[in-house]
Protein backbone atom coordinates (compact mmCIF):
# COMPACT_ATOMS: atom_id res chain seq x y z
CA UNK A 1 0.00 0.00 0.00
CA UNK A 2 1.32 3.46 -1.06
CA UNK A 3 2.10 6.79 1.06
CA UNK A 4 -1.11 8.15 0.14
CA UNK A 5 -3.05 5.07 0.59
CA UNK A 6 -2.10 5.11 4.06
CA UNK A 7 -2.33 8.79 5.01
CA UNK A 8 -6.00 8.06 3.61
CA UNK A 9 -6.11 5.31 6.18
CA UNK A 10 -5.25 7.46 9.04
CA UNK A 11 -7.61 10.21 7.77
CA UNK A 12 -10.72 7.69 7.89
CA UNK A 13 -9.64 6.45 11.27
CA UNK A 14 -9.52 10.11 12.81
CA UNK A 15 -12.91 10.66 11.02
CA UNK A 16 -14.58 7.89 13.78
CA UNK A 17 -11.81 8.87 16.73
CA UNK A 18 -13.42 12.40 17.94
CA UNK A 19 -16.98 13.14 17.89
CA UNK A 20 -18.31 16.76 18.86
CA UNK A 21 -21.26 15.79 19.16
CA UNK A 22 -20.52 14.12 22.63
CA UNK A 23 -20.15 17.36 24.52
CA UNK A 24 -22.91 18.56 26.45
CA UNK A 25 -23.27 22.13 25.83
CA UNK A 26 -25.86 24.82 26.51
CA UNK A 27 -23.60 27.62 24.65
CA UNK A 28 -25.09 30.24 21.93
CA UNK A 29 -23.27 31.55 18.69
CA UNK A 30 -20.79 33.90 19.25
CA UNK A 31 -19.30 36.89 17.64
CA UNK A 32 -15.92 36.26 15.85
CA UNK A 33 -14.74 40.17 15.83
CA UNK A 34 -11.97 39.78 17.64
CA UNK A 35 -10.73 37.77 15.34
CA UNK A 36 -11.75 39.70 12.87
CA UNK A 37 -9.92 42.92 14.14
CA UNK A 38 -6.98 41.02 14.06
CA UNK A 39 -6.90 39.72 10.77
CA UNK A 40 -7.50 42.81 9.50
CA UNK A 41 -4.87 43.97 11.19
CA UNK A 42 -2.04 40.91 10.22
CA UNK A 43 -2.79 39.18 7.74
CA UNK A 44 -2.48 41.14 4.01
CA UNK A 45 -5.43 40.93 1.63
CA UNK A 46 -2.70 37.99 -0.08
CA UNK A 47 -2.80 36.01 3.26
CA UNK A 48 0.86 36.98 4.24
CA UNK A 49 0.66 36.62 8.26
CA UNK A 50 2.29 39.01 10.68
CA UNK A 51 2.94 35.95 13.17
CA UNK A 52 4.92 39.35 15.41
CA UNK A 53 2.24 40.76 15.31
CA UNK A 54 -0.13 38.18 16.71
CA UNK A 55 2.50 37.93 19.36
CA UNK A 56 2.13 42.16 20.51
CA UNK A 57 -1.47 41.31 20.26
CA UNK A 58 -1.16 38.37 22.55
CA UNK A 59 -4.08 39.58 25.39
CA UNK A 60 -6.33 40.12 23.08
CA UNK A 61 -5.82 37.20 20.85
CA UNK A 62 -5.97 35.62 23.93
CA UNK A 63 -9.06 36.79 24.69
CA UNK A 64 -10.68 35.23 21.81
CA UNK A 65 -9.68 32.20 22.02
CA UNK A 66 -11.14 32.07 25.71
CA UNK A 67 -14.22 32.64 23.76
CA UNK A 68 -13.44 29.61 21.74
CA UNK A 69 -12.68 27.50 24.36
CA UNK A 70 -15.94 28.45 26.59
CA UNK A 71 -17.95 28.11 23.99
CA UNK A 72 -18.26 24.51 22.09
CA UNK A 73 -21.18 24.76 19.02
CA UNK A 74 -24.15 22.55 19.71
CA UNK A 75 -26.92 21.48 17.58
CA UNK A 76 -29.73 22.92 19.39
CA UNK A 77 -28.81 26.60 19.62
CA UNK A 78 -26.43 26.78 16.45
CA UNK A 79 -27.41 26.95 13.28
CA UNK A 80 -25.32 24.87 10.90
CA UNK A 81 -23.48 27.93 9.29
CA UNK A 82 -22.76 29.31 12.67
CA UNK A 83 -21.53 25.76 13.30
CA UNK A 84 -19.29 25.58 10.20
CA UNK A 85 -18.65 29.32 10.56
CA UNK A 86 -17.24 28.57 14.14
CA UNK A 87 -15.11 25.51 13.13
CA UNK A 88 -13.14 27.30 10.32
CA UNK A 89 -12.48 30.17 12.51
CA UNK A 90 -11.38 27.87 15.28
CA UNK A 91 -8.89 26.33 13.06
CA UNK A 92 -7.27 29.04 11.68
CA UNK A 93 -7.55 30.59 15.70
CA UNK A 94 -5.75 27.64 16.86
CA UNK A 95 -3.27 27.04 13.69
CA UNK A 96 -1.98 30.90 14.00
CA UNK A 97 -1.35 30.04 17.92
CA UNK A 98 0.28 26.68 17.00
CA UNK A 99 2.86 28.81 15.29
CA UNK A 100 3.15 31.83 17.83
CA UNK A 101 4.10 29.60 20.34
CA UNK A 102 6.64 27.77 18.64
CA UNK A 103 7.77 31.35 16.42
CA UNK A 104 10.58 31.64 15.31
CA UNK A 105 9.76 28.72 12.85
CA UNK A 106 10.95 28.04 8.88
CA UNK A 107 7.36 25.50 8.40
CA UNK A 108 4.79 24.23 10.60
CA UNK A 109 6.25 20.91 9.97
CA UNK A 110 8.98 21.50 11.72
CA UNK A 111 6.99 21.63 15.10
CA UNK A 112 7.31 17.48 16.13
CA UNK A 113 5.25 15.80 18.86
CA UNK A 114 5.62 12.03 19.41
CA UNK A 115 6.34 9.53 16.46
CA UNK A 116 7.51 10.31 13.04
CA UNK A 117 4.87 9.40 10.85
CA UNK A 118 2.33 8.55 13.49
CA UNK A 119 2.01 11.91 14.78
CA UNK A 120 2.65 14.93 12.87
CA UNK A 121 1.88 18.27 14.13
CA UNK A 122 -1.69 18.28 13.55
CA UNK A 123 -2.30 15.36 15.97
CA UNK A 124 -0.77 17.91 18.89
CA UNK A 125 -3.48 17.74 20.81
CA UNK A 126 -3.34 21.60 22.56
CA UNK A 127 -7.06 22.50 21.82
CA UNK A 128 -9.88 22.50 24.80
CA UNK A 129 -13.23 23.27 24.28
CA UNK A 130 -15.43 22.93 27.19
CA UNK A 131 -13.70 20.22 28.24
CA UNK A 132 -13.26 18.15 24.65
CA UNK A 133 -9.46 17.87 23.68
CA UNK A 134 -8.82 18.60 20.30
CA UNK A 135 -5.90 18.71 17.72
CA UNK A 136 -6.01 19.90 14.12
CA UNK A 137 -6.85 16.75 12.94
CA UNK A 138 -10.10 16.15 14.45
CA UNK A 139 -11.08 19.97 13.65
CA UNK A 140 -10.88 19.18 9.97
CA UNK A 141 -11.58 15.61 9.39
CA UNK A 142 -13.47 14.56 12.50
CA UNK A 143 -15.94 17.75 12.76
CA UNK A 144 -15.65 19.89 9.51
CA UNK A 145 -15.17 16.98 6.40
CA UNK A 146 -17.32 14.79 8.23
CA UNK A 147 -20.07 16.63 9.68
CA UNK A 148 -20.75 19.57 6.54
CA UNK A 149 -20.38 17.72 3.11
CA UNK A 150 -18.78 21.56 2.02
CA UNK A 151 -15.46 21.08 -0.12
CA UNK A 152 -14.96 24.72 -0.30
CA UNK A 153 -13.81 24.04 2.99
CA UNK A 154 -10.40 23.37 1.97
CA UNK A 155 -10.28 26.56 0.33
CA UNK A 156 -10.71 28.41 3.90
CA UNK A 157 -8.90 26.24 6.37
CA UNK A 158 -5.67 27.55 6.55
CA UNK A 159 -2.24 25.61 7.31
CA UNK A 160 0.15 28.09 7.38
CA UNK A 161 1.89 27.65 3.99
CA UNK A 162 3.22 28.64 1.41
CA UNK A 163 0.70 26.64 -0.86
CA UNK A 164 -2.05 26.89 1.18
CA UNK A 165 -4.88 28.93 0.43
CA UNK A 166 -4.77 31.65 1.72
CA UNK A 167 -5.52 32.82 5.28
CA UNK A 168 -8.27 35.30 4.61
CA UNK A 169 -8.17 38.93 6.48
CA UNK A 170 -11.50 38.99 8.04
CA UNK A 171 -13.45 36.20 9.88
CA UNK A 172 -16.02 34.33 8.33
CA UNK A 173 -19.71 34.90 9.26
CA UNK A 174 -22.54 33.33 9.10
CA UNK A 175 -24.18 35.85 7.76
CA UNK A 176 -21.67 35.96 5.33
CA UNK A 177 -20.35 32.22 4.44
CA UNK A 178 -21.33 31.18 1.08
CA UNK A 179 -19.84 34.77 -0.12
CA UNK A 180 -16.79 34.46 1.55
CA UNK A 181 -16.32 30.29 0.41
CA UNK A 182 -17.10 31.51 -3.47
CA UNK A 183 -14.35 34.30 -2.83
CA UNK A 184 -12.21 31.93 -1.27
CA UNK A 185 -12.91 29.13 -4.03
CA UNK A 186 -12.62 31.51 -6.64
CA UNK A 187 -9.35 33.40 -5.25
CA UNK A 188 -7.67 29.77 -4.81
CA UNK A 189 -8.49 28.67 -8.71
CA UNK A 190 -7.13 31.84 -10.14
CA UNK A 191 -3.77 32.14 -8.12
CA UNK A 192 -1.54 30.53 -11.38
CA UNK A 193 1.81 32.05 -9.00
CA UNK A 194 1.21 30.01 -6.06
CA UNK A 195 -1.27 27.05 -6.92
CA UNK A 196 -2.53 26.47 -9.74
CA UNK A 197 -1.92 26.80 -14.30
CA UNK A 198 -5.20 26.71 -16.15
CA UNK A 199 -5.68 26.08 -19.90
CA UNK A 200 -8.34 24.36 -22.04
CA UNK A 201 -6.05 21.25 -22.70
CA UNK A 202 -4.05 21.27 -19.66
CA UNK A 203 -4.37 21.90 -15.81
CA UNK A 204 -1.79 22.14 -13.37
CA UNK A 205 -3.68 22.06 -9.76
CA UNK A 206 -2.49 22.46 -6.31
CA UNK A 207 -2.01 18.84 -4.73
CA UNK A 208 -4.59 19.87 -2.07
CA UNK A 209 -7.27 18.64 -4.90
CA UNK A 210 -5.21 15.13 -5.24
CA UNK A 211 -5.20 14.66 -1.56
CA UNK A 212 -8.93 15.32 -1.24
CA UNK A 213 -9.94 14.78 -4.54
CA UNK A 214 -12.94 12.81 -3.07
CA UNK A 215 -14.61 15.72 -1.49
CA UNK A 216 -15.02 17.16 -4.66
CA UNK A 217 -16.10 14.46 -6.82
CA UNK A 218 -18.11 12.31 -4.22
CA UNK A 219 -16.81 9.12 -4.93
CA UNK A 220 -17.13 7.34 -2.01
CA UNK A 221 -15.07 5.73 1.00
CA UNK A 222 -13.70 2.92 -0.61
CA UNK A 223 -12.80 5.16 -3.75
CA UNK A 224 -10.81 7.40 -0.78
CA UNK A 225 -9.23 4.59 0.34
CA UNK A 226 -7.75 3.01 -3.26
CA UNK A 227 -8.24 5.26 -5.99
CA UNK A 228 -11.03 5.12 -8.38
CA UNK A 229 -10.48 4.83 -12.44
CA UNK A 230 -10.49 8.69 -14.09
CA UNK A 231 -11.45 10.06 -10.53
CA UNK A 232 -9.02 12.92 -11.20
CA UNK A 233 -10.94 13.73 -14.48
CA UNK A 234 -13.94 14.80 -12.37
CA UNK A 235 -12.23 17.99 -10.85
CA UNK A 236 -12.52 19.76 -13.79
CA UNK A 237 -16.23 19.77 -13.32
CA UNK A 238 -15.62 21.20 -9.81
CA UNK A 239 -12.72 23.86 -11.11
CA UNK A 240 -14.60 25.05 -14.20
CA UNK A 241 -17.02 26.94 -12.51
CA UNK A 242 -14.36 29.18 -11.16
CA UNK A 243 -11.97 30.00 -14.09
CA UNK A 244 -12.67 32.06 -17.20
CA UNK A 245 -11.46 29.53 -19.26
CA UNK A 246 -13.34 26.48 -20.38
CA UNK A 247 -11.29 23.39 -19.53
CA UNK A 248 -11.99 20.65 -21.74
CA UNK A 249 -13.43 17.54 -20.23
CA UNK A 250 -10.37 15.19 -21.56
CA UNK A 251 -7.77 18.02 -20.09
CA UNK A 252 -4.89 16.26 -18.70
CA UNK A 253 -4.29 17.16 -15.26
CA UNK A 254 -0.91 17.03 -13.37
CA UNK A 255 -0.08 18.79 -9.63
CA UNK A 256 2.30 20.54 -7.98
CA UNK A 257 4.44 20.24 -5.46
CA UNK A 258 3.31 21.72 -1.98
CA UNK A 259 5.62 23.94 -0.45
CA UNK A 260 5.26 24.22 3.53
CA UNK A 261 7.39 27.07 4.34
CA UNK A 262 5.75 29.57 6.72
CA UNK A 263 3.29 31.93 4.81
CA UNK A 264 4.67 34.74 6.57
Amino acid sequence: MNLLKITSLFLLLSLVSCNANNVQSSSQPISHAIFDGLLKKHVTPEGAVNYKGFIQDSVQFKEYLTLLENNHPNKKNWPKDEQLTYWINAYNAYTVKLIIDHYPVKSIKDIKSGIGFVNSVWDIKFINIEGQEYDLNNIEHSIIRKEFDEPRIHFAVNCASYSCPRLRNEAYTAERLEEQLEDQARTFFNDKRKNNIISEDKIVLSSLLKWYSTDFTNKGLISRIFGGKGRTQNLIKFVNPYVDIDIKKDAEIEFMEYRWDLNE
